[in-house]
């Protein structure tokens, strides 16, 4: 039955309004985080729903523009041990397609507590997240024009990627920290410590 209704739905507004009454929203009014790690629905088969690289949502081939229908659907994610991405409510699971990952983050603000950098992030859908011990900073280096990317873990098994502006912004706080014997370039944020690359790669593509 859920499965015939999410097939059923022709346009994003009505799938969110599914998600919402399965959810127990009312009108956009329930702000937090719906409990989806504690949901174990049946899987009613993939939709035609997907988050490209740039962290654009689209349904059905179309863009969803409308923001509060995304902040809706991210609510709801959660990636599963398998390597999916779904959508998930208490009464159903659907897979989605994500093309990097789920989130962009667009906002990073630096604070000092306790004498040590706190880096707070915003992500395009409206999480706000300290980069931390429990929301951990990953940098990657894809390619030939070996490009650094850096990802920051929101909740779940979900990540934002860090989008290129405020990845410039968190390499100006870069600096060296001994780790294992190699000198390594690594960022800093309450209280962790998170490498980027070895200082003398960095050294090397700065030439």
């Amino acid at each position: 039955m859920a499965e015939a209704k999410i097939q059923q739905t022709g346009d994003a507004a009505g799938l969110a309004a599914l998600i919402a009454r399965a959810a127990g929203e009312r009108g956009g009014e329930a702000r937090g985080l719906p409990p989806v790690d504690r949901w174990n629905p049946p899987f009613c088969g993939d939709i035609d729903m997907e988050v490209r690289g740039d962290g654009t949502w689209f349904y059905m081939g179309t863009p969803i523009g409308r923001q509060p229908l995304v902040r809706l659907f991210s609510t709801v994610l959660r990636k599963d041990e398998d390597g999916k991405t779904y959508l998930v409510t208490p009464v159903e699971k659907v897979g989605i397609r994500i093309a990097d990952a789920p989130f962009i983050a667009v906002e990073m603000r630096v604070t000092v507590k306790d004498g040590e950098n706190v880096l707070t992030f915003r992500t395009n859908v409206g999480d706000v997240v300290e980069a931390g011990p429990e929301h951990p900073l990953r940098f990657v280096i894809q390619g030939e024009n070996r490009e650094l990317k850096p990802y920051l873990h929101v909740r779940g098994r979900l990540e934002a990627l860090v989008s290129r502006p405020v990845m410039y912004d968190i390499v100006e706080l870069g600096e060296t920290v001994e780790i294992d014997g190699i000198d390594m370039f690594c960022v800093k944020s309450s209280g962790a410590i998170f490498p980027i690359m070895p200082a003398a790669e960095l050294e090397a593509l700065s030439q």
